[in-house]
């Protein structure tokens, strides 16, 4: 049951990718959209859930929140010692993204998040089948954009399209793995939350300072693109609400 459950989760996580592959000239909506359901992402899902996950505080700081602003500030110094950005205030935008690496790099953590997905559907099937299917619901809501963010993200950053492809074909395969794996391995409460507040850091930065500046180009920058990001943002909202 919970690899069938998984199975679900690989086909939507391909079929988002594939969509993110095919935009062309709207790539600016797309990743206008992409910016926001990040967005939602982080502040309906992954932070709410690491809250309730762990009670530990670090001198009055939740944990979670900690490990935040670690991820935000740690890739914000990691680009700037690179000089990723090479652009001046006015046109911020217009940057290049001279390092693939980390687009690999920001792929690959989208697949770690797939790979707890799935064993998020498995341990839950361990306590009760129903459960497990309330969970899988709302893993296989999300991995439409888990999918897209994977497939844009890594390509953002000037990596090639087979590049793309193959973390995009991971990604589809973590939670297949995840939820066979859970039987072997258990992940303790305070370490995952832990890492989900990281997450949350590593993907709101990478939406704020990466993926919306490059769809408000001034070529391509509109109000359709603005839309598109508070749009995307009320799509994560209704998934939540709706699987929650």
């Amino acid at each position: 049951m919970p690899i069938l459950l998984a199975l679900a989760a690989f086909l939507v996580t391909l079929l988002g990718g594939l969509v993110a592959a095919r935009v062309g000239p709207r790539r600016h909506l797309v990743l206008g959209a992409a910016a926001g359901v990040m967005l939602g992402v982080v502040s309906f899902d992954l932070l709410p859930e690491a809250l309730a996950h762990d009670g530990l505080r670090v001198f009055g700081v939740p944990l979670p929140m900690l490990m935040f602003a670690l991820a935000f500030l740690s890739i914000h110094i990691a680009e700037r010692s690179m000089a990723m950005h090479d652009a001046h205030e006015t046109d911020y935008a217009t940057h290049r993204h001279a390092h693939a690496g980390v687009g690999l790099a920001a792929g690959a953590a989208l697949v770690v998040h797939s790979l707890l997905d799935g064993a998020a559907i498995g341990a839950a099937y361990q306590t009760d089948a129903s459960l497990a299917a309330a969970v899988a619901t709302g893993v296989i809501a999300h991995d439409f954009t888990d999918g897209f963010n994977t497939y844009t993200v890594t390509s953002l950053y000037g990596n090639a399209r087979r590049r793309a492809l193959t973390l995009l074909l991971l990604d589809a395969l973590a939670p297949l793995t995840g939820a066979t794996l859970t039987s072997l391995i258990t992940i303790p409460a305070g370490v995952l939350s832990a890492y989900l507040g990281l997450f949350a850091g590593f993907l709101l930065y990478l939406a704020t300072s990466d993926i919306l500046p490059e769809a408000h180009t001034p070529r391509r920058s509109t109000g359709w693109t603005l839309a598109a990001t508070v749009l995307g943002t009320l799509f994560m909202w209704g998934v939540i609400g709706l699987t929650g």
